[in-house]
């Protein structure tokens, strides 16, 4: 993998893991697109953990709260949403790695997506805040998330979208979801650096991995600050366009192929 080819693939994962267009399944087409094939799991693990550091970078204040704090409210609503998407991980996760083989399927995903945040958008928000949600809201919202390792399926577009179904306030549903995305996103990274290590991972004179992490990182911290100020303005049915435009080109491309 070449310096420029980190870059593309970490800049892509930073942007797309926290706006609402599917990040697995843009890694998966620029992939494609790029030709890239080896060092796919030991890059996949780094970029992935850049993203985590975005969070932590955004909302440092909250998680030093819980951690200050960790018998809260917000503590258990995480726990339990994240129950959901746990168990659909492990008990699903063959079938969903599957769909990873085939660009149709995330043409068509990509454009259940848009649908999802078009129909997502027409809710205002609710009233409901964190002393409101009830552990029922966060559940729908954890299998939401859950449905979200399918590839071209946006995990930050079915939680916010979920939350807002479910009468959250869009400050609740975005900073619930940026939260929950905590332990989801550091599991996955512990798994893969299991399965990475054990297929010889090594990091010494990859500088193109170590670059692709930073600008994961960066661009993270960029697209979740866009998100933020997307849904204070009610535009998600924005990225609605984007994501149905691109579903339908691969769609098409593979049928006429």
């Amino acid at each position: 993998m070449t310096i420029i080819q980190a870059i593309i693939l970490g800049l892509v994962q930073g942007l797309t893991e926290f706006l609402p267009v599917s990040s697995s399944g843009h890694l998966v087409l620029m992939q494609k697109f790029l030709g890239i094939s080896e060092g796919g799991l030991t890059f996949e693990v780094l970029v992935h953990f850049g993203t985590l550091v975005a969070v932590f970078i955004v909302y440092w204040r909250e998680i030093f709260d819980l951690i200050k704090n960790p018998m809260q409210k917000m503590t258990y609503l995480i726990i339990v949403g994240a129950i959901p998407t746990a168990l659909m991980g492990f008990i699903f996760k063959p079938y969903f790695e599957k769909l990873f083989e085939s660009i149709i399927a995330v043409g068509i995903s990509l454009v259940i997506t848009g649908c999802i945040l078009w129909m997502s958008d027409n809710h205002l928000g609710g009233l409901k805040n964190e002393k409101n949600t009830s552990w029922f809201d966060v559940l729908i919202i954890g299998f939401a998330q859950g449905l979200a390792i399918t590839p071209g399926i946006s995990r930050m577009g079915l939680t916010v979208s979920a939350g807002l179904m479910r009468g959250l306030t869009r400050e609740m549903a975005a900073k619930y979801s940026f939260l929950l995305s905590i332990p989801v996103i550091f599991g996955a990274n512990l798994l893969e650096f299991k399965d990475a290590f054990s297929s010889g991972l090594q990091l010494t004179g990859n500088l193109p991995y170590i670059i692709g992490t930073l600008v994961a990182a960066v661009s993270g911290v960029f697209a979740i600050k866009v998100l933020l100020k997307v849904l204070k303005n009610g535009k998600l049915r924005y990225f609605s366009y984007y994501v149905w435009i691109l579903g339908i080109i691969i769609i098409l491309q593979q049928i006429i192929s």
